[in-house]
């Protein structure tokens, strides 16, 4: 399938980069079909809107900056993208790289869940969660290093 991308101009994506979203993400409800694409700068990847070429989020598997990541959600909720088995579920957050040079920073707190059988997906938020909306890439990876 050929798409338009906000990054890359036109790409070729295959059907199983293909996802959606039925519900929408958090404040782009209207936007529920989407394709992964791998990002030139690993390990990033993007979720780009097939609806809109313009929409692009940048994303990270959140266990790559924090190995203790938890991301607790409901059985119930999961039911709702078909997720039956833990090992069918592929996690990622939303990367942040603020045009005013401040710190990158990953959504701990809303990842999105994959159904990696059917390549449905959800936003989930996490209640009470010791992770935040505005978790720092960077500063996260430098302390990996100094230890």
């Amino acid at each position: 399938m050929l798409i338009e991308t906000k990054m890359m101009g036109k790409a070729e994506v295959s059907e199983e980069h293909i996802i959606t979203i039925p519900s929408g993400l958090f404040g782009f409800e209207e936007y529920t079909d989407f394709a992964l694409l791998e990002s030139e700068y690993k390990p990033f990847v993007w979720l780009q809107s097939l609806q809109e070429k313009n929409l692009a989020f940048l994303l990270i598997d959140p266990f790559l900056i924090c190995s203790d990541y938890e991301a607790d959600i409901d059985d119930k909720e999961m039911l709702k993208i078909g997720i039956k088995d833990p090992s069918d579920v592929e996690v990622m957050a939303i990367v942040t790289i603020p045009s005013d040079g401040k710190e990158i920073t990953a959504n701990l707190q809303g990842p999105l869940v994959i159904n990696r059988k059917n390549n449905q997906c959800m936003q989930a938020i996490l209640d009470g969660s010791k992770w935040t909306t505005k978790h720092n890439i960077l500063a996260t990876l430098q302390s990996k290093e100094d230890n």
